[in-house]
């Protein structure tokens, strides 16, 4: 998959990886997708919540050895 933006939050805890990718976000015009990098387990349910809450598509994760990623297509 194809991202526009890519968010580094390996080794961050909650709610830092919430906060950088909202961040992030705002700096993407509508349709684009930013992909996320995280290692907290926690990451998978907020930032699932986070999109549904703000209008975004989540789109996928998976699991990269300890490396979870995510993409999110931008309201």
């Amino acid at each position: 998959m194809e991202a526009t933006k890519v968010l580094d939050a390996k080794g961050l805890a909650c709610p830092m990886p919430i906060v950088k990718t909202k961040k992030a976000m705002n700096e993407l015009e509508s349709g684009q997708i930013l992909e996320i990098h995280a290692t907290d387990k926690g990451a998978k349910n907020d930032l699932t919540a986070w999109a549904k809450s703000g209008g975004h598509e989540f789109l996928k994760h998976e699991e990269d050895n300890d490396v979870l990623k995510f993409w999110i297509k931008k309201a």
